[in-house]
Formats: structure tokens, sequence, C-alpha cells
């Protein structure tokens, strides 16, 4: 049963504050679709002194806003402080995941993350997220050697992680996060060939590697254990295109058919949203340091992609946010959020599991 805010008030215990009301909580329908911390991201830098980010409150915050999970770092807390998290959390029949960072290889790295484990168990989750390279492959490297170097470190942070993640009983999610396209991904995970080593499924980001979204989905649902949901939209630039992030329903990708793939693999997987409000990412796919290390892709898929892009291309320009007043980007990506919850409410986009 659905908690009124007074209720879910009353369930947090004495001396735990909650976020500020923002919403009236009937003010949006409750669906089945978590909700991503980076979804607000401006708001979150921006209340930095109030909070936001902290599990028990945004959990709280996402609460208000109909979701039935959040995703965010749930850090190394307390058996207590977990426990209260959890049952808070199951009291609004909500799910919680966390998100980690990957052991590297020294000894305070891999503590650091078997602590975080043991918190995500006690509070009750089962999937973290964690992303391999934090930054984009066609930025970070200029040589097919530093990737292959990368790739080795990442095989090895997944091998110090997964036996911590089978103790524990989490399932580590790996993001396919503009690092791996679908073929190198799929080949990291069967090195380490762990039920406790899975895949989240971002339904955009491949797009900048030049990959398209139903053949990413169709390989990776197998591996699924949470999904970032997205739209994306594209515009063209002389040096390749550039991708945006749009209000679920609004941009290129067939959400209802990739939400289908993944349901089909995976029937109880859930999905977050993710609506980062921010200007367009540049995919500079015309310049030489792009493709640094990415000899293996053929002229047929990037011939492919710029046709897409090209067909797809808005009349307008796609929307900038960085020189816009602060209050003016908190009101834009409140507006992003309520616009793919409505959608999502208003289509029945994700059946009920």
């Amino acid at each position: 049963m659905k908690l009124t805010r007074r209720e879910f008030v009353a369930s947090v215990p004495l001396g735990v504050a909650v976020a500020p009301r923002a919403v009236a909580a009937d003010k949006w329908p409750r669906v089945p679709l978590g909700l991503l911390i980076y979804s607000y991201g401006i708001r979150a830098r921006a209340e930095k002194d109030k909070g936001l980010a902290d599990p028990l409150r945004f959990l709280h915050f996402a609460h208000e806003r109909g979701a039935n999970a959040i995703q965010i770092p749930l850090g190394a807390q307390s058996p207590a402080e977990a426990r209260t998290l959890r049952r808070v959390a199951e009291k609004a029949d909500m799910a919680l995941e966390g998100i980690v960072a990957p052991p590297t290889d020294d000894h305070a790295a891999l503590e650091r993350f078997t602590a975080e484990l043991a918190t995500a168990h006690n509070c009750g989750a089962t999937v973290v997220r964690t992303v391999l390279l934090a930054g984009r492959r066609y930025e970070t490297f200029t040589q097919a050697s530093d990737y292959t170097a990368f790739v080795q470190r990442a095989q090895a942070m997944l091998q110090r992680a997964e036996p911590v993640a089978k103790k524990h009983k989490v399932h580590l999610a790996v993001e396919n996060h503009k690092d791996f396209r679908t073929e190198e991904l799929l080949e990291l995970l069967k090195a380490i060939s762990s039920e406790f080593v899975g895949v989240c499924i971002d339904t955009g980001n491949n797009l900048a590697l030049l990959e398209e979204a139903p053949a990413t989905i169709a390989a990776l649902a197998p591996y699924g254990r949470t999904v970032h949901l997205k739209d994306m939209a594209v515009e063209e630039a002389p040096d390749g295109f550039r991708l945006a992030e749009v209000p679920l329903g609004q941009g290129v990708l067939d959400l209802p058919a990739l939400i289908a793939t993944i349901r089909k693999a995976q029937p109880k997987i859930r999905f977050h949203l993710e609506m980062i409000t921010r200007d367009p990412l540049s995919i500079p796919c015309l310049t030489e340091k792009y493709w640094a290390t990415l000899e293996r892709v053929s002229g047929r898929a990037l011939a492919r992609m710029l046709a897409f892009v090209r067909q797809n291309t808005r009349p307008e320009p796609l929307p900038r946010i960085s020189s816009r007043r602060l209050q003016e980007q908190l009101e834009v990506e409140e507006a992003n959020v309520r616009a793919s919850w409505d959608y999502v409410a208003k289509t029945g986009l994700i059946p009920q599991s």
C-alpha cells in the first residue's frame, strides 16, 4: 500500500532528517520506474548543504515523485544505519540499488569496496551499478595501446570485485558507459563468467560508439541486472554529431521495443530514469582522435550512424542549459523529469512485473 507523506515521515526514526518537501505527492503518479540520482544532478549540486544525495533523503524525495526505486551511492554505513534505510524503503514499498566504484589494485580500495557492498547487502539492495571508465573512450585515449592497458585493468578490477559481490550476494552491474562497444563488454563479462557480474543496460550510450540501440540492447539483455532508461536526440555537427538526453518519448529511440527486448530476457529487472539535463555531448566521429581506439569499427557503421543522425536531426537546435541562470536550470531539470514521468504514466510504457 502506498504511504502518504505523513506516514512516510512518521516511519523515519527520530533525529533523521528528510529532504524538504518540493512537490505534493498526489501530483506525481505512481509508476513502475525508479529514479536515478543523476536525473537531479543540478539540484543535488545546488542543494549540497541540504543533502539531497543522502540516500534516506533522496528516498523520500523520490517517494514523493511516485518512484518505485532509487539508485544512488549508498556509501559505507553502519549496520544500524543500513537497517534503518532498509526499513524505511520497505515501508514505502520501494527498492534500493547502489552505485559503487570498482576496486583498483590497492588494499584500501578493496576495503572500501567491501564495506560498500556490505552496506548494500544490509540495506536490502541486490544490485549495485558500477563503471570501469569514468570518462568517455574517445575523449580519454589517444592511442590504441592505452585502451588495451585499460581493458586489462578493467578485467583485473572485476576479478577483485567478483568474490566480494558473491560473498554478499549483491549483483555488480557494469554500465555500458561509452567505454566498451557491445562485443568488447561481452568479452569482458564472459572472461569473468559469474552470475554476480552483469550489466547496467543504458539504452542510449552506445550511439556514441556508432552502435544502433536495438542490436546493443538485444545483445546485452541476457546479462542485464538493472536499466538506465533514457531517450536521446541527435543533431549534425561539423566534426560528427551531437547527442543529448531528452524526456522519454521525445527522442529517437523506440522505447517500447527496447523495453520489450529487455523484459523478455529479464522479466523482473528494474528500470531507472536517467534524464540528465545538460548541454548536448559532442561525438566527434569525423576526427582522427575519435578513431584512435576504434580501428575495428567499419566504415559502414559510421555511414549508417551519420545517415541516422541526418534523418533524425530536429529543425530546432538541441537545448543548451549551461548559459542559463541556476534557477532556470533547476526548473528545466524538474520539467524534464516530470515530462518523462507523465509519459510513462500515460502510455503504460513499462508493464507491471
